[in-house]
């Protein structure tokens, strides 16, 4: 499960274990905030009609390279 975290979050997931985190704190930190980022990614969001539309857990607090990678991914499709 790690390693597939990792294709998608492997910034977090190296800082995480150059600080000493053990790989199974390092899923829990990172699970879902990867998990997120690879549904933006594949465009499972691309076309909704508005926020609303979201699915609740669609949303994950995200630092600005992540969001900038998502916007890349939009503006390619």
């Amino acid at each position: 499960h790690c390693l597939a975290v990792r294709a998608v979050c492997r910034t977090d997931i190296d800082r995480d274990r150059r600080q000493g985190f053990s790989w199974k704190i390092t899923l829990l930190r990172n699970y879902w905030k990867c998990k997120v980022k690879q549904e933006w990614l594949s465009g499972k969001y691309s076309n909704i009609p508005s926020q609303h539309s979201l699915p609740e857990k669609s949303m994950y607090p995200m630092d600005v390279d992540t969001w900038g990678e998502i916007l890349d991914a939009e503006l390619e499709r």
